[in-house]
């Protein structure tokens, strides 16, 4: 078997589509048709490091379509593909990679893809010669968390790279029907809002355009993270999922996106959405997925007595705690609130933590994960968060107070004062952690972390408090 197009030629193509290019960037920039070569080699040489972190491969032998985003200002390569021919028959490999997310990096690939798990890596095989195997690459770690150093250490770093001049169903050990998606369950999986903003919002927004025709590859495996959340990947995908890192085997499949679409923290964007999915969708997707009865949060009516609005209080043990829980959860039921009280453990039963919250019309607690169990209230539930001292005001909106909005639930925010907080019986009142948060802010996020997050429980005045309660009880009513 021959190639009919030859290496020469691929490379002539490759480089008159390039002199095209560099004539109309002179004519853009008004030099006319007897421009500078030499001004035209230097903006490529000014581009080329964009290009490349862009674009799946710095060398792709043919770039069908670049196009300029005005607000990145900044070239972008929409379109990456690479074609070839073999006796008549037409193969066409197209890659299109996304490394301008601010949350994550991800490739579509169609065409005839290989992934080997125990080397960690994809080949896009191509009928092409001429070329050598390895030449276009790419290293990609899919996880939605890629702005954090720390999360992205904990995940497999996989290759992406074109194979040539091999036949097509050589080297196959597995071939796969329906397509693929890979990705890592590292990153900081078991923290419960990591798990849905880094994994199952982005996992559901990827997979909706597939009806649960697709295969789950997953890197950095955990048995027990699987097990919790197995009734959501079941309603995802139709197929049992594959422990990729451990298979010798070599997985073919004709088409693969390799990492998560994610766009924001615990939210979706419709519009990047090819089939238009926002919150809402997925709030009715877990409502399907645990069969929960109650999709919005029932008006409270002055007169009655036998429905009183029933809040629920995310307790903690380790850090952020409620030090007189017993005295808030009395105050909320002498308001008229119907009291629950419970810890969102990693153990916990997601299934029977989720209706409980599904339940309830106010969901309150400290600031931190068991608060991502909003995504199970019933619409037009409220939502409290109590914010603790260290200027974390922006990670409380930015966690909470803005995913509510597009879940349709009513958001309180209490921010607690200095002799709210046990870091009063541990600091004088004049120290810097009270007086200039930001001083520690500047150490970085290991000493807010520590200081704020980790050291500091709560007493809250309920003198103080009690508007709060009543506030959401005022927005129940309406």
């Amino acid at each position: 078997m021959k190639l009919a197009v030859s290496s020469e030629k691929i490379k002539m193509t490759y480089s008159s589509i390039f002199a095209r290019s560099f004539s109309r960037s002179e004519k853009k920039l008004g030099y006319g048709a007897t421009g500078s070569l030499l001004m035209a080699f230097s903006i490529w040489i000014v581009f080329k490091h964009y290009l490349c972190q862009v674009s799946v491969f710095c060398d792709a032998v043919n770039l069908q379509k670049i196009s300029v985003d005005a607000s990145l200002e900044m070239p972008v390569v929409s379109d990456t593909k690479i074609s070839g021919y073999l006796e008549g028959e037409a193969e066409e490999v197209k890659a299109t990679c996304n490394f301008l997310e601010t949350r994550s990096d991800y490739c579509e690939i169609t065409g005839n893809v290989r992934v080997h798990g125990k080397s960690s890596s994809v080949s896009i095989a191509s009928l092409q010669s001429g070329f050598q195997a390895g030449n276009y690459s790419r290293k990609i770690r899919p996880y939605s968390r890629k702005e954090n150093s720390a999360a992205m250490e904990l995940v497999k770093n996989w290759s992406v790279s074109f194979l040539t001049g091999y036949n097509k169903t050589h080297y196959c050990d597995l071939n796969h029907s329906v397509p693929a998606i890979l990705f890592s369950l590292g990153g900081f999986s078991g923290n419960h809002f990591h798990d849905f903003s880094d994994l199952v919002v982005p996992l559901y927004f990827t997979t909706q355009q597939f009806n649960g025709e697709v295969q789950f590859l997953v890197t950095d495996y955990k048995p027990w993270w699987v097990s919790k959340f197995r009734k959501i990947l079941e309603k995802l995908s139709r197929y049992e999922i594959i422990d990729i890192d451990k298979q010798e085997n070599v997985h073919c499949f004709s088409s693969m996106i390799i990492g998560l679409k994610s766009h924001k923290e615990l939210s979706i964007d419709p519009s990047k959405s090819p089939t238009g999915v926002s919150m809402k969708d997925f709030r009715n997707f877990l409502r399907s997925t645990y069969s929960l009865n109650r999709k919005t949060a029932n008006k409270v009516q002055d007169r009655d007595q036998d429905r009183r609005p029933r809040l629920l209080i995310i307790s903690r043990r380790k850090s952020r705690a409620f030090v007189n829980l017993g005295r808030i959860s009395k105050s909320a039921r002498i308001l008229g609130y119907e009291v629950a009280v419970a810890e969102a453990k990693l153990s916990t039963d997601l299934s029977k933590f989720a209706a409980l919250v599904n339940s309830c019309d106010v969901l309150m607690g400290v600031h931190g994960a068991g608060l991502t169990n909003m995504v199970f209230l019933p619409d037009n539930a409220v939502l409290i968060q109590i914010v603790p001292l260290g200027k974390i005001e922006r990670l409380a909106r930015d966690d909470f107070a803005e995913p509510s909005k597009e879940m349709n639930i009513r958001y309180l925010e209490y921010n607690i004062g200095v002799k709210e907080s046990s870091l009063i019986e541990e600091y004088p009142i004049d120290h810097v952690i009270f007086r200039d948060p930001m001083m520690v802010h500047k150490q970085g996020w290991d000493a807010v972390k520590s200081i704020y997050l980790e050291r500091q429980n709560v007493k809250l005045d309920m003198h103080r408090f009690k508007p709060t309660l009543s506030k959401a009880l005022e927005l129940l009513h309406h």
